[in-house]
């Protein structure tokens, strides 16, 4: 059983449970500057508005705090009301498109010496138009399955290579 504590100083409690809900953002300046993109594109079309780094941010905050994408774009316009800042804030189309066409670069850390490499191979059924068929039909002979050969490094567990297969 849990042991029960007789609370004395209940302003430091509250204080604390207060701090506990507290929340305190900064926003660089280089960020602020480099928010919206000033040069155009030269293409057809309308350009740019936001920045990469722009749409990152909102990226990192929305994968952060486990948002969906108008959350994350009402969150960022009320914390830049708060701060008093004057910018537009991407909306959650134009976050969506923009982190599709965006390169992420991760970086890989060159291990020195040797690595175990763990291969494994699973199957992966592929679901298409013709599950109802299978259900009401029975299973024909055209089943769709594809293969996942991974190479894991053992120690870290990191994907060195991958490629999927065909039932051919």
């Amino acid at each position: 059983m849990k042991p029960q504590y007789r609370l004395r100083n209940w302003s430091e409690y509250n204080a604390g449970l207060q701090q506990r809900g507290s929340l305190t953002f900064w926003v660089e300046e280089s960020v602020l500057e480099a928010w919206i993109v000033e040069d155009l594109s030269g293409k057809p079309g309308a350009s740019k508005l936001y920045s990469d780094l722009a749409i990152m941010t909102m990226a990192t905050l929305k994968a952060v705090y486990r948002l969906p994408g108008r959350q994350c774009q009402g969150f960022v316009e009320s914390i830049f009301e708060l701060m008093a800042i004057d910018l537009p804030v991407p909306d959650h189309s134009t976050l969506s498109r923009r982190l599709g066409q965006l390169s992420i670069k991760l970086p890989v850390m060159p291990k020195e010496g040797a690595r175990h490499v763990v291969v494994d191979s699973t199957g992966v059924k592929v679901y298409g138009e013709g599950e109802w068929k299978t259900r009401q039909h029975g299973v024909s002979k055209r089943r769709t399955w594809r293969k996942l050969p991974l190479g894991v490094d053992e120690a870290t567990g990191e994907i060195l290579a991958a490629t999927v297969t065909t039932n051919d």
